[in-house]
């Protein structure tokens, strides 16, 4: 049987994740002017709003690539219950998401490499690191 696609599950909003970023002192004065100003919070504000306005503006192009890589968007986790329903059926998953997909702690990496195919994540994979090594191969 070919791979499916697993559908996702709802769960709780996961804290955020934390990039870093090099601005110019000019970029970084202007940031701290707004801020002073009352314009925005903090720096993150600022970043954050900036950030989503972009996203905003790029929503379509966003929407059709997420169709076209038929990626699943939000949060997607997937327990051992799960996984272990697609290796009884004798199928594999192709886990492909765009936000967050989580692979629980009751995962252990005989499991994952049984039920799981392949993993494309386009934001953060949260997995055991015992997992995730078991899948390195399959992680693109």
């Amino acid at each position: 049987m070919p791979p499916r696609t697993a559908n996702s599950v709802a769960i709780a909003k996961p804290a955020d994740e934390k990039i870093t970023i090099n601005l110019g002192y000019v970029d970084l004065g202007q940031i701290d002017l707004l801020v002073q100003e009352g314009f925005y919070a903090n720096r993150t504000d600022l970043i954050r709003t900036a950030i989503r306005n972009q996203l905003a503006t790029h929503a379509d192009v966003v929407k059709l690539a997420v169709a076209r890589k038929t990626l699943v968007l939000g949060i997607q986790q997937f327990t051992a219950a799960d996984l272990l329903g697609v290796q009884a059926a004798g199928e594999q998953l192709d886990i492909r998401v765009l936000g967050l997909a989580s692979i629980a702690a009751d995962v252990t990496p005989e499991l994952a490499l049984a039920a799981i195919n392949s993993v494309v994540v386009l934001g953060a994979l949260h997995a055991s690191p015992a997992v995730k090594a078991a899948l390195a191969c399959r992680i693109r």
